[in-house]
């Protein structure tokens, strides 16, 4: 690997750095990320990275604490006279409020990306927002990473007979969904619902023949998996044989797992993006790891290449 490249890591997803770091065959730079006494964050960088390329792998999924140590480890970096400083962040927080839905609410991903950038990000690297729009939210160059390159090697191994149907679980994820129906020759069927509050949806309709096929719903992320699971036990009502689910980002907060475990899903094919804890493990969910895809990423825009190039052979229209 080339000289002068340096990644560091905060709390948030330390073994998928470290999986990065074996990647490129480099060792994870030495750094502290502790609490002083009253709960503060204390960040110190134990090595020289004077001049050097440094990318900083942090998600920004909760607690806030995820995405104020990426903020601190930011600042020590750039005033440790970093040549240039690149914020590797797996999972976007905050990416679902990018918009005004209502009346005095805040645009929290704009608010996110300008602290980033404040900090001292020089470049982001990122994978699978939420909206593709908050790339112009960064007044910093942004690579946008996909993870259909991972996934659809995976579905493809499935154990599913021909008769196959990539489901979206809502309007708004039908580009993605349409994405995979054309890697994978599938048709593409809709889950049709509405959302009266944030994590409450109610399915109205299914959309698309279903009867007797084997589903996979794709989704860029699962959250508190009510919807997912809504989903699922709606398409089982309409005659699907077996539901498989894909979702980039595990969040899987409140009953999620439970909720999971007692759902008609089959399996539910997750990514590293967002560590998750040894409760959240169980025999449905299945990870599949990004660290060579960020990686790769990581090491052409290190050594000046084009990162677009990686996905020149798919069809990127998610």
């Amino acid at each position: 690997m080339a000289a002068g490249l340096k990644i560091l890591c905060g709390n948030s997803n330390e073994p998928l750095a470290k999986d990065i770091c074996e990647y490129l065959r480099i060792s994870l730079g030495d750094t502290t990320v502790s609490k002083f006494s009253d709960g503060e964050i204390q960040i110190q960088i134990n090595e020289d990275i004077r001049g050097t390329d440094v990318f900083i792998v942090q998600s920004t999924n909760a607690p806030a604490e995820n995405l104020l140590e990426l903020l601190l480890l930011l600042d020590a970096v750039k005033r440790a006279s970093a040549r240039r400083v690149t914020a590797v962040i797996p999972y976007f927080g905050y990416a679902r409020q990018d918009r005004k839905a209502a009346p005095r609410v805040p645009i929290s991903a704009k608010v996110a990306a300008n602290l980033i950038v404040a900090a001292g990000a020089d470049r982001v690297l990122t994978m699978d927002l939420h909206a593709p729009q908050i790339q112009g939210f960064f007044d910093v160059p942004l690579d946008h990473l996909y993870s259909a390159l991972v996934f659809t090697r995976r579905l493809k191994e499935l154990d599913t007979p021909d008769n196959l149907v990539i489901v979206s679980p809502d309007a708004g994820g039908m580009a993605l969904a349409r994405s995979y129906s054309k890697r994978l020759n599938c048709p593409l069927a809709l889950v049709d619902k509405r959302r009266p509050r944030p994590n409450v949806s109610e399915v109205v309709n299914v959309i698309g023949d279903v009867a007797g096929k084997n589903v996979i719903i794709r989704d860029d992320m699962i959250d508190t998996g009510g919807s997912l699971v809504g989903a699922a036990e709606a398409l089982k009502k309409n005659g699907a044989n077996t539901i498989f689910a894909a979702c980039t980002h595990a969040l899987l907060s409140g009953p999620s797992v439970q909720r999971i475990e007692a759902s008609s899903l089959t399996k539910l094919i997750v990514s590293d993006s967002i560590g998750l804890t040894p409760d959240k493990r169980i025999e449905k969910i299945e990870v599949l790891s990004v660290a060579s895809l960020f990686g790769e990423a990581i090491r052409r825009i290190h050594e000046e290449k084009s990162v677009s190039s990686l996905f020149e052979s798919a069809d990127q229209t998610q």
